[in-house]
């Protein structure tokens, strides 16, 4: 529905979480379902889905990247093998290393990075000021001043976001730009050809040699041998 790409990238990420889950007990994302959870338990509680779409990101990530870049991506994803422990992820926490990790992804894709990372920084920090705005009370009439209530915000999001959410949290924002998805590069329309290409010609080709042998399975056959001798011998009489 998304694109092949996009798809595939999906499925990768889907890897990723299986060998999480595997190492540690439990999913990735479970703070949000914890915060779903308490929120249902608050009256009068709204409870907001506040990052930017999946596929929005995806495809943005996937138009960033160059060619060698996806397959360098793809490769990593692939054979992700790496024990992960609970004391690594307490480790994570520590804003010192947070850092350091968030260091080599931006030296290694740095374009990853701005469309995974600060892209939804910004987008994040756009829906928490929406949320944060103040209240406005009911009126008993036109001529009655309007009265306001701060609002109280309980934003839930992953600890890489935090440092870009402080930055952005006095800035003028528009997301706009980070919401468009941009057209199909010249390499990226070529690989999807080629890959096609490739698909339906070894689908072809593996066709053609089970008819082939298939056909000269049943030729081979007495039965079939035997009807082909009668046929060839009525002309004859």
């Amino acid at each position: 529905q998304n694109g092949v790409m996009s798809g595939l990238m999906q499925m990768l990420l889907l890897k990723v979480s299986a060998h999480i889950t595997e190492q540690l007990g439990m999913a990735p994302g479970g703070e949000f379902r914890e915060a779903f959870k308490e929120a249902s338990k608050v009256p009068f509680c709204k409870f907001h889905l506040g990052d930017r779409p999946i596929p929005v990101t995806f495809k943005r990530a996937i138009a960033a990247l160059s060619f060698w870049q996806k397959v360098k991506l793809a490769w990593g994803l692939c054979f992700l093998s790496d024990p992960i422990s609970k004391d690594d992820v307490e480790k994570c926490k520590q804003k010192d290393l947070l850092e350091q990790m968030m260091a080599e992804m931006i030296g290694e894709f740095p374009d990853l990075h701005r469309t995974i990372v600060s892209e939804r920084d910004i987008y994040l920090t756009y829906m928490l000021k929406q949320a944060a705005k103040q209240i406005e009370l009911p009126r008993a009439s036109e001529n009655e001043p309007r009265k306001y209530i701060p609002a109280v915000v309980v934003g839930v999001v992953g600890m890489g976001h935090v440092p870009g959410i402080e930055k952005n949290w006095n800035s003028d924002l528009k997301i706009q730009e980070i919401m468009s998805v941009p057209p199909p590069s010249a390499s990226s329309k070529i690989f999807k050809f080629v890959l096609k290409a490739t698909v339906f010609g070894l689908l072809g080709y593996g066709c053609y040699r089970i008819g082939h042998r298939t056909v000269q399975f049943v030729l081979s056959m007495p039965a079939t041998q035997c009807y082909l001798q009668r046929l060839t011998d009525v002309p004859q009489q």
